[in-house]
């Protein structure tokens, strides 16, 4: 675009449908301490009214359309996206603008209130906060291990006058994307971005800060976070692959055959055959220059040495012995159908044309895609999982009861580290 930024569009013929996002670079990761989960504040403030339309107006031209607007924070963006019927294009496109370039910032106590809520709920769900215990415990100090919804007490205190300063940092024209897919043109598109965009901030974003050096097996934090819970919930893992990495189709089999389907070893090692637990998976999210990945599963207390001893013997069998044909075609053919069925809706390719575009990430056709999965050998499953899945390397961390539980199952983990008992 002439003031910076970039348009990128996906005409679909066949509906009747547009789903549109502005994508910005702004998300946790860029936030200093002193305003972490100011971007996630903010996401929610651009919904309590812009330079020209009120809250209430904004829901019910939306609610009039038949359609559907939200947004969402993650680490390294912000999107704003609606989906509505083609003939609704320049209204829904002039209301989204102006929330995103030209927010009034009205209201912010009462939403602050709701913000605060938002991190209690989340808190009170251990089975989700303890990804966030793992990410804080892997990258340290570093905002990458820091919460997207921040804390309370930044929140409770963030003045209007760092919001507005936060905004006019991040949510500039060369910082942001607006992704479409749909019945739409690119041309159309294009005149819409550049009439709607006029009077925006053309400023270069501020600098983005990036992820320290890989640290040391000893400098990982296990920790235990003392909590009157039913069960045990913990994750195991460590540093990953960025989104940029060639190996990243091997890492997607590997997540695969490890935790990722119901036919999945742990999943049926775990749950199937023994009954120990009623959710255990693996993951990985992809950064823009790391990444993460780990092992979570949730039991009692009773059961929680029997489960851990189950995850190292799998996680040693990967490294160790190349995965079986069979086994690699079903995963291979899986991971697929995901990416196919996954682009069968407006939004999910909108989504992922804006994902891939304000992360600077590979954009591949859904062709390149599948020679790339069907390219995968065992040998290189095998390699990454010797390499990232060592169990002595991994960092544990846990919510719970007793913390005396948690370190004797983990001996073979911990073996003389020290484990950080955290309560409140």
């Amino acid at each position: 675009m002439p003031q910076g930024g970039r348009v990128i569009n996906e005409k679909m013929p066949s509906v009747r449908s547009v789903s549109l996002g502005f994508w910005i670079g702004a998300g946790s990761r860029y936030e200093e301490p002193s305003e972490s989960g100011i971007s996630h504040f903010i996401e929610h403030l651009l919904f309590k009214g812009s330079s020209r339309f009120g809250a209430t107006e904004i829901a019910q031209i939306f609610d009039s359309f038949g359609g559907e607007i939200n947004a969402a924070t993650a680490r390294e963006y912000t999107v704003v996206h609606a989906r509505f019927l083609d003939r609704h294009l320049t209204e829904a496109f002039d209301v989204i603008a102006d929330m995103v370039l030209s927010p009034a910032f009205a209201d912010i106590d009462p939403e602050r209130e709701v913000v605060i809520e938002e991190i209690a709920m989340y808190e009170d769900t251990p089975s989700e906060l303890i990804a966030d215990y793992l990410t804080a415990a892997i990258f340290d100090e570093h905002p990458l291990g820091k919460s997207v919804l921040g804390t309370s007490e930044i929140i409770g205190s963030v003045t209007p006058a760092r919001l507005r300063s936060y905004h006019q940092g991040h949510y500039t024209l060369p910082n942001m994307v607006i992704a479409a897919a749909g019945s739409i043109g690119q041309s159309e598109l294009v005149e819409l971005a550049q009439r709607h965009t006029a009077g925006g901030n053309g400023s270069p974003p501020l600098s983005r800060a990036l992820a320290p050096p890989e640290p040391a097996r000893r400098e990982l934090g296990d920790a235990f976070y003392v909590r009157d819970t039913q069960q045990y919930h913990v994750c195991l893992g460590g540093r990953g692959l960025s989104r940029h990495s060639p190996r990243r189709f091997a890492l997607q089999i590997l997540d695969t055959v490890l935790g990722g389907t119901a036919s999945s070893r742990l999943f049926q090692e775990v749950r199937e055959k023994r009954g120990l637990a009623y959710s255990v998976y693996s993951f990985s999210t992809l950064y823009s220059d790391t990444g993460l990945l780990g092992v979570y599963f949730g039991c009692r207390g009773d059961s929680v040495r029997e489960v851990t001893d189950i995850i190292n013997g799998q996680l040693e069998l990967l490294a160790a012995k190349p995965i079986p044909d069979d086994e690699l075609a079903r995963a291979k053919e899986n991971a697929k159908g995901r990416v196919v069925l996954g682009m069968e809706t407006t939004h999910s390719r909108m989504s992922r044309l804006g994902k891939l575009t304000v992360t600077d990430s590979e954009i591949l056709d859904m062709d390149e895609i599948i020679e790339r999965i069907d390219a995968v050998t065992a040998g290189e499953v095998m390699e990454l999982a010797a390499e990232f899945y060592q169990p002595g390397g991994l960092t544990a961390v846990a919510i719970g009861p007793e913390p005396a539980v948690f370190e004797k199952a983990l001996g073979f983990l911990v073996g003389g580290r020290k484990l950080a008992v955290k309560t409140g």
